[in-house]
């Protein structure tokens, strides 16, 4: 607002000249030079603050107006708007950019939380239920076809029969031969125990029934010898087993003359015989019975025959190269080996008998 000002005095008690018109246009036009008033005046509204939403001490609220001179004085960052409207502008751009960052960053979380919001409603729009038409479909797309369950078959009885085949091998091949090893031997200490106490005397034997040892020094055998080839009753046991049944049975070794046949396993169920084809011609075999030591020698060997040649087991064989009667022993087993569709056959003559009590031959004798 303008300021009040006094009249000038007349001219009659100054002895000027009276005041007119024109002098009076002229010194409110010399005034109004003097003094701009600001282009517009502006309400104080105090700065924003993003910081914080508590109570807070505004800053005073900048004059009216200051003069040029003043603002030479004011000291800078009060926050007090100097000279025009461009400073005002100034100011207010220096206030703003200390928030600038924030604003950035309340911009940019922002605009993640509206692509979190939209990727949130793409998900749920896929969630979405399903209508009972596409359920069904979708839920034949995933039942496994008929030539995936074939497939899924066959690949399980292929793995169970691999499995049994498995546990068959080592019950046959492992199994087998230590329940056999076990029974053998408990059958000779039953032997030797009985000879040495006279429980038991030479004669005839029941089937299944042990009466001799059969020694084979050049393998390492040392097995007991039963009456009967039966597999239950004796080869299946460990023993080796006596021809000594209908068409098959063959003399004892205290027979002056005959052929004395034994049968035993080449494989699982202890297989004493598994090794006989190594023997040689000389080899000794031994069979220890209750009162004597008979001792033969190996003589010949027919590697390959079949099963049913009983004529190997005969008094005179007609392939062991025997001509006349004698004193004879006959091993046969099966052939090849984990097989039973040939028989391999072994002989040997006799060349000493020898009284327990003369003690063991040489070819036990270590």
């Amino acid at each position: 607002m303008t300021a009040l000002r006094p009249e000038r005095e007349s001219s009659a008690s100054y002895g000027q000249e009276p005041y007119e018109a024109s002098g009076a246009f002229e010194d409110w036009s010399v005034g109004q030079q003097a003094y701009q008033p600001p282009a517009e005046e502006t309400a104080y509204l105090p700065p924003v603050d993003d910081e914080t939403v508590a109570l807070r001490i505004p800053e005073p609220p900048p004059t009216a107006f200051i003069s040029a001179s003043d603002a030479s004085t004011t000291p800078s960052g009060t926050g007090i708007a100097t000279g025009g409207r461009a400073a005002r502008r100034k100011a207010a751009k220096r206030r703003h950019g200390r928030h600038g960052g924030h604003a950035a960053g309340s911009a940019a979380s922002a605009s993640a939380s509206a692509s979190a919001s939209a990727s949130d409603a793409g998900e749920a729009t896929s969630r979405a239920p399903l209508s009972r038409v596409e359920a069904r479909r979708q839920a034949r797309a995933r039942k496994p076809g008929p030539a995936v369950v074939a497939s899924r078959a066959v690949g399980e009885l292929f793995i169970t029969t691999g499995v049994l085949m498995l546990l068959f091998v080592s019950y046959q091949l492992w199994w087998t031969n230590i329940r056999a090893h076990a029974a053998a031997d408990k059958e000779t200490s039953s032997l030797q125990n009985d000879w040495a106490s006279g429980k038991r005397a030479p004669g005839t034997f029941e089937p299944g029934q042990g009466f001799a040892i059969l020694h084979i020094p050049e393998l390492d055998v040392v097995v007991p010898i039963a009456e009967g080839v039966s597999n239950k009753k004796v080869l299946d046991k460990g023993m080796v087993g006596h021809y000594s049944e209908g068409k098959l049975k063959t003399a004892m070794p205290s027979a002056k003359t005959g052929n004395f046949a034994l049968a035993g396993h080449r494989n699982t169920h202890g297989e004493p015989f598994r090794y006989i084809n190594r023997l040689k011609k000389g080899d000794e075999v031994v069979v220890e019975t209750q009162d004597k030591y008979y001792v033969y020698k190996m003589t010949s060997t027919l590697p390959v025959t079949s099963p049913s040649n009983t004529s190997v087991i005969s008094p005179v064989p007609p392939q062991s190269g025997f001509t006349e009667p004698g004193r004879y022993i006959t091993l046969t087993t099966c052939t090849p080996e984990f097989t039973s569709k040939y028989r391999l056959i072994v002989w040997g003559k006799m060349v000493e008998e020898r009284p327990r009590s003369k003690g063991k031959p040489d070819a036990l004798v270590e």
